[in-house]
C-alpha cells in the first residue's frame, strides 16, 4: 500500500545516500523498479516550503521558481487554453511561451509528445503544462484543433478561466474556431484574440481581425467578453505586438495579457478539499493519475480522499499517494497543493474523468460540463479470418472489451456498448479520426480485430421520424474544380448554400450534408483536386433522414484462393484495377485485393503461378514490373469499405475482406439485398423503424 512503499522508498533512498545499499535489494528487486532510483525519493525534512518541492530532479530549478511555485495563493495562479483550429500554430506557440517563460524545450512541437501525434503533425490529446512569470504561476492548457477530438476541448473548460483564441493571419476563422470559441463562450471563459502567421505574405491581419469580431458577434457573445484585447504574432518567430507598428521582440506582451486580462481562479482555499477530475493521465512508476483544479481547500501527501461521481454515490475512498504538478516539459513532486492550482493525483484505482474528489468522508458533487453526443459508430468483433492469430498477441473478446472500456474512462466523447449476445462491441465517436486513432493505438499495442464500416447514429423525432446529423461542409479548392465536387456532394445528399470567390483562382463552397455522406469524401476531394483541396465540418443539426445512399461507386476484386500472391497473377489482374497487395503477401478466399475499375465485384485467383513447360528459350527471365501499392491508414480503410465488407487489423497488416468469406453466401446475399432495396423504395422511409434503417 501506499504507506509500506512510502517508507520502503525513505529507507532505500537514504541507503543509496549513504552507499550502503545492500546487495539483496539489488537482487530482488528490477534495477527499473522506481524504489532503486534516487530521483524519485523527496525530501521534505528541510524546513522550508519551497524547498520540499522535490530535492535531485528539482536541483535545476532556480531557488525564485521555487517559491513562486510555493505561493498557493489563488490570485497568484492563472490557469488559460490555448484554442484554435487545425494547424493555426497553438502548439508552437506554447513551446515559444515554455522558452520565453524560462523553461528548456528541446525541440519543435515538444508538447504533441504522443507518437501518432508526431506522425500526423495534429494534437489529439489535450496537456497542461506551467511556467512563472513576474511571480505568476500560469498554468497552460494545449488543446486538439480537429473536429474529431472536440471532447479534450469540452472536457477541460472546467479547469481554466480564460482563453487565448489563435487564429491565422492568411486563413482567418475556420469552422473549427467557431465551434471551440463557442465552447468557452457557453462556460463564460474570458478571452483574447492572437492572430498567428502575421509574417507570412499572404498575411491579412486586419481583414482576419474584422472576422473574428463578425464571428463573436454571430455568436451572440456577451457584452462584456467583447472587449478583448488582439495581438498580432508570429509563434514561429518568438514575438507578440499589440500594433503591427510597434517592435518586434518577444512575447512579453501575451504573457502581461494572462496576468492582467485573465482573471484568478474563483476558489476557496479555507473549505474542505475538493477537485473535478477533468483527465486521466498514467505514470510509468505511481501508475494512473486523476488531473484537474482543486476547487477548495488543500490536499496534502497521505490525505485520505473520497471520490464519488456525477450522482453523488461513492465510489472509493483512498489515500493521496503523490500530489504532482508540471513545470515546462517536466512532471514533479510536491507536498500539498491549495484550491485554484492544476495537479495531477496518484493512488487511486476506480475514479475517472467526471468524478469528484473530496476530504474523506464528504460526498460533494462538482457537475460537469455537458459534452455532445457521438455521431459515428462501428462494431468491432474478434478477428476470424482463415489466418487470425498470427500476427497479434491480444485476441479474444474480452482482452478489446476491457481495453475499450478501459479507454472510455479517460475519453468522454467515445461510448462503449457490449452485445452480450455475440460478444460485439459497438463504438461511438465524434468521427472517422476520432475511431481511427483509437484503432491505431490498439494495433501498435498488439491487438487483433475486425470492425464493420462506420455508420451515424440516428436518433428518434416526431411522428416516429427518424432524425440524423448533418454538418456544415466548407470546401475550398480551385474554381475548374468546383462542378466536380458539386456533383460529388450531391450524390451524397449534400445541398449547396452558398459560393465565394477568395481569389487566387479560388473558391469557397458551403453545404449541407448528412453526417454518413462525409464518410470517404476525404479521399475523394483530393483525388479530384490533384491534392489542393481543402475542407472542413462542423456539426450544424439533427434533420430528417434522407434516405440510402450509394457510398463507394466502384467494386471489389475478390481473391478466391488460399495462399502466397505471385507477380506472374498480379500483373494480369492490375489490368482490372488497383491492387491492395503486393507479391508475396498471404491471402485468403473471400479477401478484397483490389479495386475493380467497374461497378461489380469480380473473383480473381492472385496466387496462380506460371505454367512450366519443357520449352527452352535463348533470353532473360522475364521482368514484370507492377504499379507501386498505395499503403492504406485505418481512418482511410473504414471510410472506403462497402457494407459487406470488414477490415482486418492486425499489428502488422490491414486488409479488407468480405463478411461472408463464401462465394455462394454471398450472392444469396446479394439476392436476399436486392429484394430489400425494392421493398424499401416501396414505402416511405420517414416511418420506418430503426431497425429497418439500419438493415437497409
Amino acid at each position: 500500500n501506499a504507506e509500506y512503499m512510502g517508507k520502503v522508498n525513505l529507507m532505500l533512498g537514504l541507503l543509496r545516500t549513504l552507499k550502503r545499499a545492500p546487495n539483496v535489494f539489488r537482487r530482488t528487486i528490477p534495477k527499473s523498479a522506481s524504489l532503486l532510483r534516487p530521483r524519485f525519493f523527496r525530501g521534505f525534512a528541510s524546513g522550508s516550503e519551497a524547498s520540499s518541492l522535490g530535492s535531485s530532479a528539482n536541483e535545476a530549478l532556480d531557488s525564485s521558481v521555487l517559491n513562486i511555485l510555493a505561493n498557493e495563493k489563488p490570485e497568484m495562479i492563472r490557469n488559460i487554453a490555448i484554442i484554435a483550429h487545425v494547424d493555426h500554430g497553438k502548439t508552437t506557440l506554447v513551446d515559444t511561451l515554455l522558452r520565453q517563460g524560462g523553461c528548456s524545450v528541446s525541440n519543435e512541437r515538444a508538447m504533441d509528445s504522443n507518437q501518432l501525434e508526431q506522425e500526423k503533425g495534429i494534437t489529439i490529446l489535450a496537456k497542461c503544462t506551467g511556467i512563472t512569470y513576474k511571480g505568476y504561476k500560469i498554468n497552460i492548457v494545449d488543446t486538439p484543433g480537429h473536429q474529431d477530438f472536440g471532447g479534450e476541448v469540452e472536457r477541460i473548460m472546467s479547469m481554466v478561466d480564460g482563453v487565448a483564441l489563435v487564429v491565422c493571419a492568411t486563413e482567418g476563422p475556420m469552422t473549427q474556431t467557431k465551434f471551440v470559441l463557442q465552447k468557452a463562450l457557453n462556460q463564460n471563459r474570458k478571452p483574447f484574440v492572437i492572430i498567428n502567421k502575421v509574417d507570412r505574405p499572404s498575411a491579412r491581419p486586419k481583414e482576419v481581425e474584422n472576422e473574428v469580431f463578425d464571428l463573436f458577434c454571430t455568436l451572440e457573445t456577451k457584452d462584456e467578453l467583447l472587449e478583448y484585447p488582439v495581438f498580432f504574432a508570429s509563434a514561429k518567430g518568438g514575438w507578440a505586438v499589440r500594433d503591427m507598428k510597434d517592435e518586434r521582440k518577444d512575447m512579453a506582451p501575451i504573457l502581461d495579457a494572462i496576468i492582467n486580462y485573465i482573471p484568478s481562479p474563483k476558489v476557496d482555499p479555507t473549505q474542505p478539499f475538493k477537485m473535478l477530475v477533468s483527465q486521466i493521465d498514467s505514470h510509468p512508476f505511481f501508475g494512473k493519475l486523476l488531473v484537474g483544479r482543486v476547487e477548495s481547500g488543500v490536499v496534502r501527501l497521505g490525505d485520505k480522499v473520497t471520490s464519488v461521481d456525477q450522482t453523488g454515490k461513492a465510489l472509493e475512498a483512498a489515500k493521496v499517494f503523490k500530489v504532482l504538478r508540471r513545470y515546462g516539459m517536466r512532471q514533479f513532486e510536491i507536498p500539498r497543493a491549495a484550491a485554484g492550482d492544476i495537479i495531477s493525483l496518484a493512488g487511486f484505482v476506480a475514479s475517472t474523468v467526471t468524478h469528484t474528489l473530496n476530504e474523506s468522508g464528504r460526498t460533494d458533487v462538482i457537475a460537469s460540463i455537458p459534452i455532445d453526443p457521438p455521431m459515428i459508430s462501428i462494431r468491432m468483433m474478434v478477428n476470424n479470418s482463415p489466418i487470425a492469430g498470427k500476427e497479434g498477441n491480444k485476441l479474444t473478446a474480452s482482452n478489446l472489451r476491457d481495453r475499450l472500456l478501459r479507454e472510455s474512462d479517460s475519453d468522454v466523447a467515445l461510448r462503449v456498448k457490449v452485445d452480450a449476445k455475440d460478444g460485439g462491441i459497438e463504438i461511438q465517436g465524434r468521427g472517422d479520426l476520432h475511431l481511427g486513432i483509437l484503432l491505431e493505438t490498439m494495433r501498435r499495442e498488439g491487438y487483433e480485430f475486425a470492425v464493420t464500416p462506420p455508420s451515424v447514429v440516428m436518433k428518434p423525432g416526431p411522428n416516429k421520424a427518424l432524425l440524423e446529423p448533418f454538418e456544415e461542409l466548407s470546401v475550398e479548392a480551385s474554381v475548374e474544380h468546383m462542378t466536380p465536387i458539386m456533383d460529388k456532394v450531391s450524390n451524397r445528399r449534400g445541398v449547396l448554400i452558398t459560393t465565394q470567390e477568395i481569389g487566387s483562382g479560388r473558391a469557397k463552397l458551403i453545404f449541407h450534408i448528412p453526417t454518413r455522406g462525409l464518410i470517404g469524401f476525404r479521399s475523394e476531394l483530393l483525388h479530384e483536386t490533384r491534392g489542393t483541396g481543402l475542407m472542413q465540418s462542423k456539426f450544424l443539426e439533427y434533420q430528417e433522414y434522407k434516405g440510402p445512399l450509394k457510398k463507394n461507386t466502384r467494386g471489389a476484386m475478390i481473391s478466391t484462393a488460399h495462399g502466397v500472391c505471385t507477380p506472374h497473377a498480379l500483373k494480369e489482374i492490375e489490368s482490372k484495377g488497383p491492387l491492395f497487395v503486393r507479391p508475396g503477401q498471404k491471402v485468403y478466399e473471400g479477401m478484397v485485393i483490389g479495386e475493380h475499375l467497374k461497378e461489380d465485384d469480380i473473383e480473381l485467383n492472385p496466387t496462380r503461378e506460371k505454367k512450366l513447360s519443357n520449352v527452352r528459350t535463348v533470353g532473360h527471365e522475364e521482368n514484370i514490373r507492377l504499379v507501386p501499392v498505395k499503403p492504406f491508414n485505418i481512418e482511410e480503410v473504414i471510410s472506403y469499405v462497402r457494407d459487406d465488407e470488414l477490415v482486418e487489423v492486425t499489428p502488422l497488416n490491414v486488409r479488407i475482406r468480405k463478411k461472408e468469406l463464401d462465394p455462394n453466401a454471398r450472392r444469396k446475399l446479394k439476392r436476399e439485398a436486392k429484394a430489400e432495396r425494392e421493398r424499401y423504395n416501396s414505402v416511405s422511409y420517414t416511418h420506418l423503424t430503426l431497425p429497418t434503417i439500419y438493415s437497409v
